[in-house]
């Protein structure tokens, strides 16, 4: 049975697609903590992200770089924080989070968009990826 994350990649589920390349495929969260934060994941289903080979952790990081880059010009912020928690969905990401504090990533609060601010704050980030990333 595919993971969430694979009907996602595979567009079974709907979702707001940032970046994507051979490997891997980003998309916002639809339960965000701040406006602009992106998962990324592998195409390949791999339940726990160290089970990922070495290789292929240096390849997602990098992706995940170029996806934080896009997500600081689209919402300018003081950094963008990462995190691998991974229980909550049983395939290996990241979470890409706009911050301008210590404590925003893991507060508790998460802000409640319309889809039309997700399509916008998605575009935004595909769009600065893509002129980047060309």
């Amino acid at each position: 049975m595919a993971t969430l994350f694979t009907r996602i990649i595979k567009g079974e589920i709907p979702s707001y697609k940032c970046a994507e390349n051979d490997e891997f495929y980003a998309f916002l969260d639809i339960n965000p903590i701040a406006k602009g934060h992106t998962l990324v994941v592998p195409k390949r289903e791999e339940d726990y992200f160290f089970n990922l080979s070495d290789e292929e952790i240096a390849r997602m990081q990098v992706f995940a770089k170029r996806v934080a880059v896009a997500i600081q010009k689209a919402f300018p912020c003081r950094k963008v924080a990462q995190a691998v928690i991974g229980l909550e969905v049983n395939h290996a990401h990241i979470h890409l989070v706009p911050i301008n504090q210590e404590g925003e990533l893991f507060s508790g609060k998460h802000v409640e968009l319309t889809t039309e601010q997700m399509e916008a704050i998605a575009k935004a980030i595909a769009d600065e990826y893509n002129t980047n990333n060309a």
